[in-house]
């Protein structure tokens, strides 16, 4: 029992103290020497799923981009049942997150209805992308990895959406960049996995990975929160646990 207590009391004091780093990063940002292709100003679109994947997946990399003054643009491809509600929000939520209303784009198309064993044309999705990066002039895109995090079907759509728009028009002057999953202990190991993330990232090639740890975690809770209609408990237990709130490991496709 009482190795169990000091396992217990070590996790604790390594949680209170990685928590402790990101506050400390909020007032003093810290700059990754590895994020160089972020160093210019991108026209940077960020492709998701459904409303509230930005908060509850992205926040560190908006934050850190947001900071920077790239410009973000944010394409969500599904809406719920809750049509109007879930628009109102995540416009809400990509405002507390610094993106302004107008730089957000959600796609209502009857093919691409939100929900697990719901099938997404890969085709539709890359035309979808495609047409947003013409009209912003985008150079930059971040989507999920194929996993998706959750492994939710549809994230795992919109990352083989973006494939397939690479295979098609063969973009050779866009950089792009999927949210890397890991492994379920890593996953709810809350701030705790700046520390493994920075280890990985050490371990990679310059130039393919890059990490952001969250300067403004306040500002993530704010984001989820104006996600009404979806903030119960258990997205309030996840927002708390989950490494996603306080970093983002990013891997380059390679195209």
């Amino acid at each position: 029992m009482a190795w169990l207590v000091m396992i217990a009391s070590l996790i604790l004091v390594t949680w209170i103290v990685s928590l402790f780093t990101i506050l400390i990063l909020s007032f003093f940002p810290f700059t990754n020497h590895r994020a160089a292709p972020l160093r210019k100003r991108n026209n940077v679109l960020l492709v998701i799923a459904h409303p509230d994947d930005e908060s509850m997946f992205f926040t560190p990399t908006i934050n850190f981009l947001t900071s920077r003054r790239h410009n973000v643009q944010v394409l969500c491809l599904s809406i719920d049942g809750k049509g109007n509600i879930r628009k109102k929000e995540l416009f809400q939520a990509c405002v507390a997150l610094k993106v302004p209303m107008q730089q957000v784009k959600i796609v209502n198309h009857p093919d691409l209805q939100d929900g697990f064993g719901k099938v997404w044309n890969h085709s539709l999705l890359a035309n979808i992308i495609e047409e947003q990066i013409t009209s912003h002039c985008i150079n930059m895109i971040i989507t999920f990895d194929n996993y998706g995090v959750s492994g939710h079907c549809n994230h795992r759509d919109v990352h083989y959406g973006v494939r397939q728009l690479l295979y098609d028009t063969l973009q050779k002057d866009i950089d792009v960049w999927e949210l890397v999953s890991t492994n379920i202990l890593r996953k709810y190991s809350g701030p705790i996995d700046i520390w493994l993330t920075m280890i990985w990232a050490m371990l990679h090639s310059s130039g393919t990975i890059q990490y952001f740890v969250n300067e403004h975690p306040r500002r993530s809770y704010r984001a989820m929160a104006q996600h009404a209609s979806q903030w119960v408990w258990f997205r309030k237990l996840f927002v708390t646990l989950s490494s996603y709130t306080y970093v983002n490991t990013l891997r380059k496709i390679q195209h």
